[in-house]
């Protein structure tokens, strides 16, 4: 099973359209089974096309431009989490070459006001893969030293909407650098979950983040803030970080993960 993680800082890039192209065509290589991404934008103004997918979604253009190479078995999950830049519905999604069973959307900050940039929302999508049933949820959580809406409880918010009896997968950017001890990389890692990263049997060195981005205004260290954490200790064969300019172009100011699991 083919995993994919993506912050796809989507309409904020340049040459825009030409990244997107380069992720499809990735895709398309790579066959992933689920795909995780993250500020998912649309425009405000748009009309809608389906449900709240509006024209011009960054993820409803990705599903056309796979459409261009002939890849048309991903169904995709969508919901919005807050406003972004004034004038975006930013989101977050899931996409799945699988039987879908179930989607899954839900808040885990204490604000529920759209309006509000720290406003968090988690999307996900429960399906049938090998006869089990698998949920995968897309996630951009807060930072661990927030006074106003806290990593921990965010975390603490998000474990509690997980199935208990079923194996799930988190993906997604988390904001806590994994490299810092004793804040919400180690929290995450003290609720059962397994990083995969950590479980791969051929591994890089993990950044997903040079330098300063959005969100990382005074950062000049190499971070590894974008995870795919298991509810189970899976045999992990690889992990890779992808669209870091050595694998792959660059198509975000987040690099990707993508991890190739046993089952």
């Amino acid at each position: 099973m083919k995993l994919l993680t993506l912050n796809c800082h989507s309409w904020q890039e340049e040459n825009q359209l030409e990244k997107i192209q380069s992720l499809a065509e990735t895709i398309k290589e790579k066959a992933y089974d689920v795909i995780a991404l993250q500020e998912v934008s649309q425009l405000i103004e748009k009309p809608v096309v389906y449900d709240n997918v509006k024209e011009g979604n960054y993820a409803l253009v990705l599903i056309e431009e796979l459409k261009k190479l002939g890849v048309d078995d991903y169904s995709l999950i969508w919901d919005f989490a807050h406003i972004g830049y004034d004038i975006y519905e930013e989101g977050l999604a899931v996409l799945t070459k699988h039987p879908l069973i179930e989607s899954h959307s839900f808040f885990i900050s204490q604000s529920k006001d759209t309006d509000f940039w720290k406003t968090r929302r988690i999307v996900g999508a429960t399906v049938a893969h090998n006869d089990q049933e698998i949920s995968f949820y897309s996630c951009h959580l807060g930072w661990w030293n927030d006074d106003e809406e806290p990593f921990k409880e965010q975390i603490d918010a998000l474990l509690a909407h997980v199935p208990k009896d079923k194996p799930f997968f988190l993906m997604g950017d988390f904001n806590n650098n994994a490299f810092i001890r004793n804040e919400g990389y180690d929290y995450l890692m003290s609720q059962n979950v397994y990083d995969t990263y950590e479980l791969a049997e051929e591994k890089d060195r993990g950044i997903t983040v040079k330098g300063k981005i959005a969100g990382w205004d005074q950062n000049q260290q190499d971070l590894r803030i974008d995870l795919i954490l298991s509810s189970e200790e899976v045999a992990v064969a690889t992990s890779a970080v992808i669209f870091n300019g050595t694998n792959k172009p660059i198509v975000s100011d987040h690099f990707g993960v993508e991890v190739e699991i046993k089952r």
